[in-house]
This record gives C-alpha cells, sequence and structure tokens, in this order.
C-alpha cells in the first residue's frame, strides 16, 4: 500500500517547457492563477489537504488514509497539482482568446471591412501576441 501511495501520491509535475512557457505567461499577465501553488503545499500537510486543494481527489483519499506518511510526499503533490491547474487553465483561456481574435480577424477580412495586408499584418500581431517566445 505505501508504494502505491508514493506512486499516486505525487501529481504530475510540469516539464521544462511547460514550467518555461507558464513564466513567459506570468510575465505577459496571461496566466490564471486558479489555485495558489504555496498554499497547495501548505495543506499538503494536512491529511490529503494538498491533493483535495488541487481537486486530485482519488489521490487525496490516498494520501489520507496513509496519514503521517504522506506529508512526506503530499506538499509536493499539492504544489505540482497546483501548478498543474494553472499551466492548463491558462493554455485554454489563451488559446480561446487567441481563436476568438482570429475570428474577429477572418470576419473582418470576409467583410471587406480590412485589407489582405492589414490581416496578415494582424495575424502575425495575434500569433505574436499569444505564443510564448521560448
Amino acid at each position: 500500500m505505501m508504494t502505491l501511495a508514493v506512486i499516486a501520491g505525487c501529481a504530475t509535475e510540469l516539464n521544462g517547457p511547460q514550467k518555461a512557457e507558464l513564466q513567459w505567461y506570468r510575465n505577459k499577465g496571461m496566466a490564471i492563477e486558479e489555485k495558489d501553488a504555496s498554499t497547495a503545499a501548505w495543506l499538503g500537510i494536512l491529511p490529503g489537504g494538498g491533493s483535495f486543494y488541487t481537486r486530485n481527489y482519488g489521490i487525496g483519499v490516498v494520501n489520507l488514509l496513509c496519514w503521517p506518511f504522506s506529508v512526506l510526499w503530499d506538499p509536493a503533490s499539492g504544489y505540482n497539482g497546483a501548478e498543474m491547474l494553472n499551466y492548463t487553465s491558462t493554455v485554454s483561456v489563451v488559446e480561446k482568446k487567441r481563436n476568438a481574435e482570429l475570428r474577429d480577424l477572418d470576419a473582418k477580412l470576409g467583410a471587406g471591412v480590412i485589407t489582405k495586408e492589414e490581416y496578415f499584418k494582424q495575424k502575425a500581431a495575434c500569433e505574436k501576441r499569444y505564443t510564448p517566445d521560448l
């Protein structure tokens, strides 16, 4: 059971490119902070707290059952879970904004409000605004 808890107890950590991407969004003021990673880590001291806070309910139950041993991994699991939630939320929101802006440009081009040259110029600016330059 302890092996299961250790394997299941750690939320997936962001990989290097994801960390860099999230930091880029944070620097640009576009990041969505759905859960506070520090709070998630601190709650990991409580039985399953970090996992429950980051909506990893199954892992939270395992950590609850393995308490007090789960305090060895749940703070890191909570932190990683919060960062993963923040990353996925950010990517989703940014993608929706980007797509809405591109649809608006397509509509303007189709209606003849802007020229093809202006369309391509604005489209390139939109892509640059929403695409991390890592």
